[in-house]
């Protein structure tokens, strides 16, 4: 007999509240897999959200993004606090899943009941998150776990959607990559909260870390007509070396800084709402497509994409038909 989704969904999260971590191993795969049990569970555990500091992590591959991580979650635990991580790997072109690179190099925490790793395959999804990273550290924040790393893929130009996740954002630069300039026009360091340059032991580490913050020094004159934009933020400039633990404590307590501060406005009704959307957006997408390849409707969608790959019908009108037709359902 198969459960209950709503009766399995209260059962999982209830046990997930009281500290249950096989529990919230499995509510965390049911969000992953999009199922009826984690929409319920969600729904449950979202008023008992809202209190750890999600701090995304991003920047180019090969800046040291897992071994911070681990670093990180090493000087959160000498101080007795819980962290979860949820880490978005690449996900395999035949299987779709995670390669899982990151929970291999954090295995030294497996034991450790106050730290929880997740990792879940990006399936496709642009931007270097998952489209369910969202709701799996609303789980993981309504647990308990007081600080929630979210490491990025990696991908380049489009990673800065993490900022909409995150309460921080930090961006990981690694000395001699390349010109820094490049990270300025992939938009990264426009969402920056904090920019750490990794591998500090290596040559040119300082020499990068005083260009960066050269070129994060706000103007001094203010552009005519300017005063309704959004400021740009002012991120701190730190420099690590994951490897040995160098810095590691000073990037701990910068965070701790910017989360009692609220530094550019993280935690004001503003960024609440900018998530808000995003995250309301992200299902209203995800829910007019699946009305759409119903069975009911399957074949009349495709058939409406059919006439825009032959050129008979644009986009636009397609995308306004196949709305009308769902408008008309409700009818």
């Amino acid at each position: 007999m198969v459960a209950d989704p709503e009766a399995l969904a209260a059962e999982l999260a209830d046990a997930a509240l009281g500290g249950d971590r096989r529990a919230l191993a499995r509510l965390l795969t049911a969000v992953e897999n999009r199922s009826s049990i984690a929409e319920a569970a969600l729904r449950r555990l979202y008023p008992t959200a809202g209190r750890a500091h999600l701090v995304g992590i991003t920047g180019p591959p090969g800046a040291g993004k897992s071994t911070l991580v681990a670093a990180l979650i090493g000087e959160v635990r000498k101080a007795g606090r819980a962290v979860a991580v949820v880490a978005v790997d690449p996900s395999s072109p035949i299987t779709g899943g995670a390669l899982l690179g990151d929970r291999v190099r954090m295995q030294s925490y497996a034991g450790d009941r106050d730290v929880f790793i997740r990792s879940m395959a990006a399936r496709g999804h642009a931007g270097g998150l998952a489209s369910t990273t969202t709701s799996a550290a609303t789980v993981l924040d309504a647990a308990g776990f007081d600080l929630v790393l979210i490491e990025t893929v990696g991908t380049g130009q489009s990673e800065v959607e993490v900022a909409a996740a995150a309460d921080t954002t930090v961006v990981l630069e690694a000395p001699e990559m390349g010109d820094e300039v490049q990270a300025i026009k992939a938009g990264l360091l426009e969402v920056a909260d904090l920019v750490v340059v990794n591998k500090g032991d290596k040559p040119g580490a300082q020499r990068t870390a005083a260009q960066l913050r050269a070129m994060l020094v706000p103007s001094v004159g203010r552009v005519p007509g300017a005063s309704d934009r959004p400021q740009p933020k002012r991120p701190e400039v730190l420099v690590t070396t994951a490897a040995t633990g160098d810095g590691v404590a000073e990037l701990l307590a910068a965070l701790d800084r910017h989360r009692a501060v609220g530094h550019a406005g993280a935690t004001s009704p503003a960024a609440r709402l900018a998530r808000a959307e995003a995250q309301v957006w992200t299902i209203l997408g995800e829910r007019v497509r699946a009305r759409l390849l119903t069975e009911d409707r399957r074949g009349e969608t495709t058939a409406v994409l059919a006439e825009v790959a032959d050129h008979t019908l644009d986009p636009y009108a397609a995308a306004d038909r196949l709305l009308e037709g769902i408008a008309h359902e409700g009818r």
